[in-house]
């Protein structure tokens, strides 16, 4: 192995040796403890440290870096106590993640790391989206995100390197090309002969380099950070090495041809610096055991302390609690003065006040700059705003919702709009995985919106008039909100955006046009958790929400004899059991409405809830009108008989019969 030490001193090339030595000290000492049953798990980056270490000694300690699962070297590297990491990894309370999760799924701001989840892919997206709030904060500052050779193989690969590279997000794409992913060897994930040549066809910088010469590996990663610092675009690194233990150790290497290892066995990275670094004159036998010696005994001392560290003690009002950032919402009261607005108008409305008084805050979209989106909801912000906060994104609803988590956690907020809700499908496990459970893990707000044009009644058939709200209803981490006029749907998008946690915000196509009201002008905010109780009337309670709602007020408009209590829910999560509870009281009759599919709808909850704490209060059982369970037809007469509308008179005559 060739090394070039440049114009590098012998004090920084010892303090690299050191820094390649520590991990691979502590994965030796983890390797003994697995054996004797003292840890559980263990994932081995044992022959690939001269990336972790190389690249991350070439960032700036303010750059973030979002590393795997192997890359211990990144951690210690950047100076985290290993009695912290220690911790972290037996699940103690004083982990990063209070027990909460393990390895090295988290994230430390104080250390500018953020963690992968184990879907291995999405973390490049949130590298964009940090990359892009040093472009929009001006800062010179490069972004480093690692991804395995088996993870090219996800789309999230493909969707966040094409954003960086249309963009020109300056992005470090770092490939660890071990060979195999968990038992996959390389020829089983991919024809190209090298994945570095994967850069061509995103029109950027590739460069294939020894993973195993930390010299390279820093030299290089060096140079195209100082590059695009200054020059902000994206480069793919891909960095030739060897696993030489298994994915994790359970799973051995039986699998592995005996001459690889004896091969890469031969590359290992530590003892050939080593060996550079005696010859060099740098090092000596002596003081590679002192530094051993030292070494050893802090790892002695620092994994004993973190084994006497507290267990994490159960206590389910905290882990509730823990689920969202904290925040206490100011609901800002509107004014006066009132416009008549569309449901359209009044969604741009909000957008266009949360952009004047947010200048962290950025829209993304598909179309939504010169274009104004497909609604045209946001026609002229690019004019008033700039492209750079009114962002045309390309077809990639994954890495839109992953750099808008990127946003956030380098301190901005993000719109992100599904042309269609339906669309989020290709979205999912970013808001799911990563939105969702982003504070409970590691303490990080999410200060996400995604908005969804929702519903049906167009007649746009089955990808374009889903109504998916109980796709995120079981997601606990998320807030939802559904509005069903104009005024609360200023208001609730205005306080969705002022909350920090992620809030998925569903707006009714129908609506758009054909719903006008007046609106309060100016910056008003509505309470999210709160329903409103529209009419009151002793027969029977009618709890719905959205499209829904207009549903009911124009039946009981048609049925002047039946005396309803009306609550529009507006919220899904959390939402108001109070006011349902007052609203089944005052009848004892209850119906739940919506637009989605009749099993495992929204209205399942609601009814299962008033079954377990109202059953004293009913006079007949809680009865749900929903729409069939069947996809949704594109005809207008197949629609009409699918959507639960045409199941509402029937279903109300049933419970007012019972």
């Amino acid at each position: 192995m060739h090394f070039n030490r440049r114009d590098k001193d012998d004090e920084f090339l010892l303090n690299l040796y050191k820094k390649l030595l520590y991990p691979r000290m502590v994965e030796d000492k983890m390797l003994i403890l697995l054996r004797q049953g003292r840890i559980g798990k263990w994932f081995s980056g044992i022959g690939q440290e001269a990336i972790a270490v190389g690249s991350t000694m070439a960032m700036q300690p303010e750059e973030y870096i979002l590393p795997m699962h192997r890359n211990l070297g990144v951690f210690t590297s950047r100076n985290i106590p290993l009695k912290k990491l220690m911790a972290q990894w037996q699940g103690k309370l004083t982990g990063f993640t209070k027990g909460r999760d393990r390895s090295f799924h988290f994230g430390a701001q104080v250390y500018k790391i953020v963690g992968m989840i184990s879907h291995l892919g999405p973390q490049m997206a949130l590298a964009d989206g940090i990359a892009l709030a040093d472009l929009l904060a001006n800062k010179q500052h490069a972004t480093l995100v690692y991804t395995g050779e088996g993870a090219t193989s996800e789309g999230d690969f493909h969707e966040a390197i094409n954003v960086a590279a249309v963009w020109g997000l300056p992005v470090i794409f770092l490939i660890e090309n071990n060979g195999y992913g968990l038992s996959t060897p390389k020829a089983e994930q991919y024809r190209c002969k090298n994945l570095v040549d994967k850069a061509i066809g995103y029109g950027i910088e590739g460069w294939q380099i020894d993973g195993n010469n930390i010299l390279e590996v820093y030299d290089t990663i060096n140079q195209l950070a100082m590059e695009i610092r200054k020059d902000p675009r994206p480069v793919l690194v891909e960095c030739m090495t060897f696993r030489m233990r298994g994915h994790e150790e359970a799973s051995g290497t039986k699998y592995v041809p005996q001459e690889l290892f004896d091969q890469w066995e031969k590359k290992d990275p530590l003892n050939n610096y080593e060996a550079y670094l005696i010859e060099q004159g740098i090092l000596t036998i002596d003081t590679i055991t002192d530094i051993k010696i030292q070494f050893k005994k802090d790892i002695e001392i620092a994994v004993e302390e973190a084994f006497e560290e507290p267990e994490p003690i159960a206590n389910t009002v905290q882990e509730e609690t823990d689920m969202y950032f904290p925040y206490e919402s100011e609901i800002i009261q509107p004014g006066q003065a009132t416009t008549e607005k569309r449901y359209l108008d009044a969604i741009s409305d909000a957008l266009d006040l949360a952009m004047e008084k947010y200048p962290n805050l950025v829209l993304m979209g598909q179309d939504i700059a010169d274009y104004g989106g497909a609604f045209k909801i946001t026609d002229g912000f690019m004019a008033k705003y700039g492209k750079s906060r009114v962002r045309n994104t390309p077809i990639c609803e994954s890495a839109i919702v992953g750099a808008g988590l990127g946003l956030s956690i380098n301190g901005y907020k993000a719109v992100v709009e599904m042309q269609f809700a339906d669309f989020v499908s290709v979205g999912f496990n970013q808001i799911v995985n990563n939105l969702a459970k982003t504070h409970y893990r590691w303490g990080e707000k999410a200060d996400v919106v995604v908005r969804m044009p929702t519903g049906a009644g167009t007649g746009a058939g089955p990808f374009h008039s889903q109504s998916n709200e109980a796709w995120f209803t079981k997601t606990p981490g998320l807030k939802i909100v559904y509005p069903a006029f104009p005024e609360d749907a200023k208001g609730l998008l205005l306080a969705a955006i002022a909350d920090p946690n992620p809030v998925i915000y569903f707006e009714h196509k129908y609506l758009y046009r054909s719903l006008t009201a007046t609106v309060p002008d100016g910056y008003y905010t509505t309470e999210i958790g709160k329903a409103v109780t529209l009419k009151t009337g002793s027969q029977f309670t009618i709890i719905t929400y959205g499209l829904g709602v207009h549903w009911a007020l124009e039946h009981l408009n048609n049925h002047p004899q039946q005396e309803a209590t009306l609550v529009d829910l507006r919220t899904l999560q959390p939402w108001d059991q109070e006011t349902v509870k007052e609203a089944v009281k005052a009848t004892g009759r209850v119906l739940v409405l919506h637009e989605d599919t009749l099993t495992n709808g929204f209205g399942a909850e609601i009814s299962a809830w008033i079954g377990e704490h109202l059953f004293h209060y009913l006079d007949a059982p809680v009865m749900r009108c929903a729409s069939l369970d069947t996809a949704i037809p594109m005809s207008k007469v197949l629609e009409d008989d699918f959507l639960a509308k045409a199941r509402l008179a029937a279903t109300i005559n049933k419970l007012l019969k019972y």
